[in-house]
């Protein structure tokens, strides 16, 4: 039996497992990609990408095209609590953050949040993986899985001719979503508050144009007793998504939501009876908070849904999957690509599982505050989703920091401190503009102050001796990047002679306020220790 060889098979072919294959490619690390289902999404599903993830797909040079492709919904406005959509407004609620063009988020990033529909967003990243080499295969799924202490042996089967063939992997990420097999299978345990009841989604072609126009929503809450759900626009026109409730533990069925009464349900939320309506997909789902006990067991790694659960309220879902496959994916390469020991990659676990806590967590308590007052729950969740998406801090052996205490999760707080995603600043180098965001994403890179030189060239020297991809910048008037906004000492907690040490996924890992006598050999102690090099 031939036995084909691949460094990394991907098990889902949804945004997190897209992102995957993007992420790998750009560190160098072919990959293999199943998904069972025939193609991309036909449900709209998630919307919402905020900023942190748009970053990412910055760097992967896809902004433009996904905003592009969700520029049907940049008119939205907020929320609308109503009764019927043809009748009055009870209440309209401001949803800027974190999806917009917002003022909040100009001095946090180069980029921001913009609304693209699953189905519209898949697509564009499985044209790009494939177009980048990516092997992506769908209506093919994983028949079963073994793994050693070198690999992993899959078998996987193609559904259309129901060929098998065997894949022999060095890593396996499971991205195949909330009731994830390969998690089963491994036996991993899942805690959380679990289920907060289940919902049927009604995505529907019904030409509302004239009912939205100079109002348009990202959410309508419908209050009427007969139609009680959330009315979601897609593209503001002609395409909608209703949210309702459904209770399987009481009898019901997705087969009890016929056509007719589905049609019934929708005109009583909209409020004209005779309005022409075409249900173009029903997809039940369930609102939980699951978080799995574990990411990685051997050479198996969870992202996504896999690894995390939780209702989509705050739209931090896929965000939070796309954000794993980024941690993961650099972490991958360098032990694949001999610059890192295998123990890197418990750092991976080490770090997003806490944030999908902390963040499942924050999706529950919207969740409820949604349902006992909406204008008021919409209000405070506002309040502190840039801390959420962007305000964490990971704790792990990737990272060196002089203090144990993690910072206070009460407000935004970058300031490059180890642990933190890299402060946004804007830089001049040559002539172009960029943030310093654009620097990081494919190597270690190290920040110098004006008299940093001897960090610099440290570093170069360093990264030559480890054999570790690094780039070296000194920030000042004469040095690589200007500092535009004058922004450098204050934003980075840095003297005119110190030194930040970002890593790869653009979070600092170290730094040192001043000078020291031999800085050569202090960067080859921190890189052998975060990269893990005695293992």
């Amino acid at each position: 039996m031939t036995i084909d060889t691949v460094p990394v098979l991907i098990v889902g072919g949804g945004p997190v497992g897209l992102a995957a294959s993007l992420f790998l490619t750009r560190h160098g690390i072919p990959s293999t990609l199943v998904e069972r289902h025939p193609g991309t999404s036909i449900h709209p599903r998630a919307r919402g990408i905020n900023f942190r993830t748009m970053e990412l797909f910055r760097e992967l040079g896809l902004e433009a095209p996904i905003r592009a492709a969700g520029s049907e919904l940049v008119s939205n406005s907020g929320m609308l609590i109503v009764e019927t959509l043809a009748g009055a407004e009870r209440a309209r609620v401001a949803m800027e953050e974190p999806f917009s063009s917002s003022r909040s988020t100009h001095t946090l990033s180069p980029t921001t949040g913009c609304m693209c529909a699953q189905d519209q967003l898949e697509p564009i990243l499985l044209t790009a993986a494939r177009q980048r080499g990516g092997d992506v295969r769908f209506a093919t799924e994983l028949v079963s899985f073994e793994q050693d202490l070198s690999g992993v042996t899959a078998v996987v089967r193609d559904k259309k001719s129901g060929a098998q063939q065997t894949l022999r992997v060095q890593y396996m990420i499971a991205a195949d979503g909330p009731g994830s097999r390969i998690r089963q299978a491994l036996g991993i345990t899942t805690s959380g508050r679990g289920s907060l009841g289940h919902q049927i989604n009604m995505y529907f072609s019904a030409d509302l144009s004239d009912l939205v126009r100079g109002r348009e929503f990202i959410i309508c809450q419908v209050e009427n007793p007969e139609a009680r759900g959330l009315l979601l626009s897609i593209n503001n026109t002609n395409l909608w998504l209703f949210q309702v409730q459904y209770h399987p533990e009481l009898g019901e069925t997705l087969a009890g939501f016929t056509p007719e009464r589905c049609a019934d349900l929708l005109r009583k939320a909209i409020g004209l009876p005779r309005i022409p309506i075409e249900i173009k997909s029903m997809l039940p789902w369930e609102a939980a908070v699951r978080v799995a006990d574990s990411f990685q067991q051997g050479r198996v790694f969870l992202a996504g849904d896999a690894a995390h659960q939780m209702p989509p309220t705050g739209a931090f879902g896929a965000n939070t999957g796309i954000q794993d496959a980024h941690n993961l994916a650099w972490k991958l390469a360098s032990v694949l690509n001999g610059q890192a020991g295998s123990g890197l990659l418990t750092s991976y676990d080490s770090e997003r599982r806490p944030v999908a806590r902390i963040t499942a967590e924050q999706a529950g308590m919207r969740s409820a505050r949604s349902s006992m007052d909406s204008a008021l729950a919409v209000k405070l969740r506002l309040a502190d989703n840039l801390v959420i998406v962007a305000g964490y801090q990971y704790r792990s052996s990737a990272i060196l920091s002089e203090s144990e205490a993690p910072l206070a999760l009460d407000h935004l707080d970058l300031h490059g401190q180890p642990g933190r995603r890299a402060p946004h600043i804007r830089v001049k180098r040559g002539g172009s503009d960029l943030s310093l965001l654009d620097l990081f994403g494919s190597r270690f890179v190290l920040l110098a102050g004006e008299e940093g030189n001897g960090w610099c060239d440290a570093a170069r020297k360093a990264a030559t001796s480890l054999g570790i991809a690094l780039d070296a910048y000194r920030i000042g008037p004469s040095g690589d990047l200007i500092d535009l906004d004058g922004q450098w000492q204050e934003t980075y907690g840095m003297t005119t002679s110190g030194a930040v040490l970002v890593r790869p996924d653009g979070f600092v890992a170290w730094h040192s306020e001043e000078n020291e006598q031999q800085p050569q050999r202090t960067l080859e102690m921190v890189l052998e220790h975060l990269l893990h090099r005695g293992d």
